[in-house]
């Protein structure tokens, strides 16, 4: 029973040893992200821009494992702070998870988009996952490891999803993730994406306008899996996956959290069984 226990402990913690920077950590995937690292062993850095929030979440985590810093991601001087501050406050960064994004007004027709909208959510979405990159392989390279997680989306994959500029971020984000993953291995450092179908959180809600029970009844009524429901705790879980020694060999892959959603097009009608 004693080996049993100690073996269960160790397969538990994944992340024992390890420090993790997530920007957009205050809310969302991001929040349930730093407590499934942390629940893992890791040392957490939260950076958002939701200060009040991002420290009653470190907080909540545990002031000896988890802190936070004020970090605008289109600003390079407060990334490169921001893994500045994991550096000096644990001692190195192991895990780099670009999860800060937004979205731009809901408006369908191209022609009623604004260039400054569009140019906002790609400095964002587009260029913060690059400063996140850029300033955590500075970090991570002289130790030659390191995990870098992007989030992207869905919408890296298809169309018709979101905006066009979100559209155009998450494809942009996957091209990123090829990229610094091909130049990063030489140094042992992993890049990887995340791309789940839409799921309750405060960016989803806000972009169709509706609460947590009536977007998750539109998703599942859309999704290809049925049964159950997409939860932070699902891109988190699959965010553990990336940032541990489980996908030591995983690298430069776009993870579709979408219950083949993406794959699917309901228009052939296919495969359809009587509902009993």
């Amino acid at each position: 029973m004693i080996e049993l226990g100690f073996l269960i402990t160790l397969n538990f913690c994944r992340l024992e040893g390890k420090v993790a920077l997530i920007t957009g950590g205050a809310s969302g995937i991001g929040k349930r992200t730093a407590e499934v690292f942390a629940q893992h062993g890791a040392k957490v850095v939260i950076a958002d821009i939701q200060d009040e929030l991002g420290h009653s979440v470190a907080e909540s985590i545990g002031s000896s494992i988890c802190s936070y810093v004020h970090c605008d991601v289109t600003d390079e001087n407060q990334v490169k702070n921001a893994v500045h501050t994991a550096v000096q406050t644990y001692g190195k960064l192991d895990i780099m998870f670009n999860n800060a994004g937004i979205v731009d007004p809901n408006k369908h027709r191209i022609i009623d988009n604004d260039k400054a909208d569009f140019e906002r959510v790609l400095s964002v979405n587009v260029t913060g996952v690059f400063l996140g990159m850029k300033h955590a392989a500075q970090a991570m390279i002289p130790a030659r490891s390191g995990s870098i997680i992007s989030t992207a989306s869905i919408s890296s994959y298809v169309g018709g999803a979101a905006s066009h500029a979100y559209c155009c971020a998450k494809h942009a984000v996957v091209g990123l993730t090829k990229n610094a993953a091909v130049e990063l291995g030489q140094f042992g450092i992993r890049v990887n994406c995340l791309s789940p179908y839409a799921l309750a959180t405060p960016l989803a809600t806000s972009f169709v306008g509706a609460n947590d029970e009536q977007l998750e009844a539109i998703m599942n009524s859309l999704a290809n899996l049925k049964g159950v429901t997409l939860k932070t705790d699902d891109v988190a879980n699959a965010a553990l996956y990336f940032a541990s020694d489980d996908s030591s060999y995983v690298s430069g892959h776009n993870l579709l959290i979408d219950g083949a959603f993406s794959i699917v097009n309901p228009s052939f009608n296919m495969f359809q069984y009587p509902q009993s």
